[in-house]
């Protein structure tokens, strides 16, 4: 989580982008090289089980099953942390599109009496029932997972926050299919409002950056 990335794209336009070097080039010539901060490291967090939800994005196998980072690396860290979790007494709420929701892959499916979402939109709280059935079971943290990490899941954390949720993601339980879309991804989760610049553990209707072996359930 540490390295520099540097992302090259076609425009005559001066950007900056927290803090990094932008070089502009000419209308004549289409490469703008910027160089984007280090992202902060996951930090550790102790989260309250009984008002945790665990939410699972597109962990299917028209989705997750077709892309190697996801079915390779993102599901075997979820299979473990889930097992966990529940274990603890968190809730777990599914979420895809309806045409999906008999295709959750075997080692993640949905087991009676979990929350689950057809969604319309990226974001699973929009025009769904995932906000009343999260609050009618007391829950005020969510953890999101899922695919990808500059789709769904951004924008949920977004949806999460904005409905007063404090929101964690662990960042191996997402990503997208290149180095720099998943940076991109989380630097969005970090910018959005309120921003969590500095990954701060748990502040409060905000978002943070951990890892599945670096959450503790209370």
């Amino acid at each position: 989580m540490t390295q520099l990335r540097t992302v090259l794209l076609r425009s005559g336009l001066l950007l900056a982008l927290c803090g990094g070097a932008a070089l502009a080039q000419s209308a004549g010539k289409p490469l703008l090289t910027l160089q984007m901060p280090a992202l902060p490291d996951p930090v550790r967090v102790a989260l309250p089980a009984a008002k945790t939800a665990l939410l699972v994005l597109d962990y299917v196998d028209p989705i997750c099953g077709r892309q190697p980072k996801c079915k390779d690396e993102m599901l075997p860290a979820l299979t473990r942390f889930m097992a966990g979790a529940r274990k603890a007494g968190v809730i777990v709420a599914y979420g895809t599109r309806a045409p999906n929701m008999s295709k959750w892959l075997p080692d993640v499916a949905p087991t009676p009496g979990d929350i689950k979402i057809a969604n319309v939109a990226q974001d699973r709280f929009y025009n769904t029932d995932l906000d009343n059935a999260l609050k009618a079971k007391g829950i005020a943290t969510v953890i999101i997972s899922g695919w990808k990490v500059s789709g769904s899941v951004v924008y949920t954390s977004v949806g999460a926050t904005v409905r007063g949720y404090t929101t964690v993601i662990p960042v191996d339980t997402t990503a997208a299919s290149t180095d720099w879309e998943t940076t991109i991804g989380f630097f969005q989760i970090l910018n959005q409002n309120p921003n969590n610049l500095k990954n701060e553990p748990l502040k409060p209707k905000s978002a943070t950056l951990t890892r599945t072996d670096m959450i503790a359930f209370q």
